[in-house]
């Protein structure tokens, strides 16, 4: 590795000379003279004097008997099958390098597997006394290396193996690691961000790092600007070390430490402050207090304790709010992370409340949410969640915007999947039941926070084969619209929406009385209700043929046609998808849609006008649908039918289902009524819809 500049040279020249050995084997005369030629100048140029300073010859007593310029003037096929022997005499020796270099590196790994980061170092540098190439010993040495402080040592080895290779990205990974524990943040952040420049798909990945050398850099700056304060004597928390004193006094009554959290909360007033308290051991000194830690247990339950287990937590709220790494340490202790996940349901409600106001801290930024993630029971979170959301109470509202904002992260979906029905389905599907005036501003926001959760594949599937589930939607559906609370309808249509995509029997079995329900909607007086209930509609309509009859014979048809006049293209998109199903599962729904439009005049205007495929290919097979009417054809002489269905026909090939309906409806034009045969000739649209018949069939 010191000379690697030598060895690419070295490699060159064999490959030279290989060519030139090929050369002299040549049967062409002239080639073989050049090759000749070319060799004389090669061993011509190993006879230059040396130009080192220092004389270094030495007499050889052994001489050989020819020279090499000899040997080529006399044989020049012998030297460069010499030449070439050398060669494969190298390649075979590295090879066995390569081989034992590879033993110590799995014997490195073991080592390092069982964090005997010592003899993990000692094998990945005998490989690479073996072989100094091998980029793998030294990325594997410089993570043993990390383990056991040596930063510098682990920098020069991620050098090296990006000398190696200048794209090993667990070079920047290690290295970038490295300078973070230096405290070096811009070439921290410089390493990270190579990574994302060699691989874009590790982004996410790398987003993380990047916001752990924020973290760190932001808690140095903190730290060294609250020890130059408390020097100075400035800012409103110098007096947080004497306050600490005075609670780390043992045996003391609860009224004492009650008083003393009450005062270190008014103290702690900025960022300063909450530094202060980490500097000097707060957390520790509350955390081991016997009397706190009694309380926050709920050994004992009078009154003096509850009030203490409420000054303690809001005293970690105020201290950890805005504060990462004291949200960090926070969450080192058992204490800490058994309490804020039990006393959210406790009887006390001022402990309640500040118990809900310190877990919404965490819940606010995802670095907080990931850290009570990993270390919270979640399941036991999420039920005593639902619990205090289904008691009426103050902390109604905070208890769903936690629950909603935790909803938003993966790994608390993950956590949740194997105990959903018990942590969330089933107290959901009571809450629906039973919600009235008391709670039914909740219902709308724990309804959000459903849907979140069932954005998760695992999740939304669990919720569409619950039958409890599937039992109490229509239930709050009527009680919904009865009351007229549509703040709860709305998020409620867009949660069916959402878990109807998926097939069920569950939904197939309510579907007729979820359709009911929606038919009773589409005549409110709220568009958007209108529209979420037309949405319903095309999801749940396709698996029960039961609900299609039943919808049509309530006239849903006309009304998806008056939809269809509007502008809005979610409402179109959901009106279309429902009349195209109603269509080809009825002859009723289609005379009945032509008795409201005999030229079809909608249908037209949405190949016309339309780019999204949805709404295109479902327009097709509707008009398509219709034309099996006898007549139809006839009454669409004249329009520009099948100038707009041939576009469709002939349009782009990524839209397969758009081209493949509008072709069935050519073909069923032309057969209804053969003098549109002549327009579609005069289009020449005959070999499009020829080239559609692969797609058909």
């Amino acid at each position: 590795m010191d000379k690697l500049q030598d060895l690419d040279s070295f490699l060159k020249k064999v490959d030279k000379i290989s060519e030139l050995v090929k050369d002299l084997n040549s049967s062409d005369v002239e080639v073989q003279k050049n090759a000749i030629e070319t060799a004389d100048c090669y061993i011509a140029a190993l006879d230059e004097p040396c130009r080192t300073i220092v004389n270094k010859t030495t007499i050889n007593t052994n001489p050989p008997l020819q020279t090499s310029l000899d040997l080529q003037n006399e044989n020049p096929e012998s030297f460069m099958k010499i030449i070439e022997r050398d060669a494969e005499d190298r390649s075979v020796k590295r090879t066995a390098k390569a081989n034992k270099a590879t033993v110590f590196k799995d014997k490195g790994n073991e080592a390092y597997a069982q964090e005997d980061y010592e003899t993990a170092v000692k094998y990945y540098s005998d490989g690479l006394a073996e072989l100094r190439d091998m980029q793998p010993l030294y990325t594997n040495r410089a993570q043993a290396y990390i383990k056991l402080g040596k930063y510098k040592e682990a920098i020069s080895d991620c050098e090296w193996a990006l000398k190696c290779n200048e794209r090993c990205m667990k070079a920047y990974l290690h290295m970038g690691k490295a300078y973070q524990a230096l405290k070096k943040y811009k070439e921290s952040r410089n390493c990270f961000e190579k990574i994302v420049e060699i691989e874009p798909e590790m982004e996410k990945m790398v987003k993380e790092y990047l916001t752990q050398v924020d973290l760190e850099e932001a808690r140095e700056s903190q730290e060294m600007n609250a020890r130059q304060e408390f020097d100075k004597g400035e800012g409103n928390g110098t007096g947080v070390p004497q306050l600490l004193e005075k609670l780390a006094r043992p045996g003391q009554i609860p009224l004492y430490y009650c008083g003393g959290l009450e005062i270190l909360s008014q103290a702690v007033t900025d960022c300063t402050a909450q530094t202060l308290f980490r500097l000097n051991n707060g957390f520790s000194i509350i955390s081991s207090n016997d009397t706190v830690r009694s309380c926050l247990l709920q050994k004992t339950k009078d009154p003096g304790s509850q009030e203490l287990c409420a000054s303690a937590l809001k005293s970690w709220r105020v201290i950890c709010c805005g504060n990462d790494e004291n949200q960090k340490m926070l969450m080192t202790f058992p204490l800490t992370r058994q309490s804020m996940v039990h006393l959210i349901t406790s009887e006390h409600v001022a402990v309640q409340e500040e118990c809900l106001e310190l877990l919404n801290v965490y819940s606010r930024m995802p670095h907080g949410r990931l850290l009570a993630i990993d270390n919270l029971d979640v399941p036991m979170l999420v039920r005593n969640l639902m619990t205090c959301i289904s008691k009426p109470k103050q902390q109604q509202n905070t208890a769903v915007n936690i629950l909603e904002d935790f909803a938003a992260e993966k790994k608390f979906c993950i956590q949740l999947r194997d105990v959903l029905t018990d942590s969330v389905i089933l107290p959901f599907t009571t809450l629906l039941r039973n919600f009235s005036e008391s709670n039914w501003h909740v219902l709308a926001s724990l309804i959000s926070a459903i849907g979140c959760l069932a954005r998760d594949d695992v999740i939304c599937h669990s919720f569409a084969h619950d039958p409890e589930c599937w039992k109490a939607i229509p239930v709050a559906i009527r009680q919904c619209s009865a009351c007229e609370y549509k703040e709860v309808i709305y998020p409620l249509l867009g949660l069916i929406i959402n878990l109807s995509a998926i097939t069920s029997p569950i939904i197939q079995e309510h579907a007729v009385s979820l359709c009911n329900c929606c038919l009773g909607l589409l005549r409110d007086s709220d568009g958007g209700v209108i529209t979420r209930a037309t949405g319903v509609l095309s999801t749940v309509l396709p698996q029960s043929p039961e609900a299609v009859q039943h919808v049509i014979q309530g006239g849903a048809v006309r009304t998806m046609h008056l939809l269809l006049k509007g502008t809005g293209q979610t409402a179109t998109k959901y009106a279309i998808k429902t009349l195209t199903v109603c269509t080809a599962a009825s002859h009723l729904a289609r005379e009945e849609l032509v008795k409201s439009d005999k030229k079809l005049s909608i249908l037209r205007n949405l190949l016309a006008s339309s780019c999204d495929e949805m709404v295109s290919g479902n327009a097709a097979l509707c008009l398509a649908h219709c034309l099996e009417l006898e007549g139809i054809g006839s009454t669409l002489l004249g329009t520009d039918i099948v100038l707009l269905l041939l576009r469709h026909a002939a349009g782009d090939t990524k839209r397969t289902d758009v081209r493949q309906n509008a072709a069935i409806a050519l073909g069923k034009l032309c057969r209804s009524e053969p003098r549109h045969m002549n327009k579609l000739r005069e289009l020449h649209g005959l070999e499009i819809l020829h080239s559609c018949l692969k797609l058909i069939t």
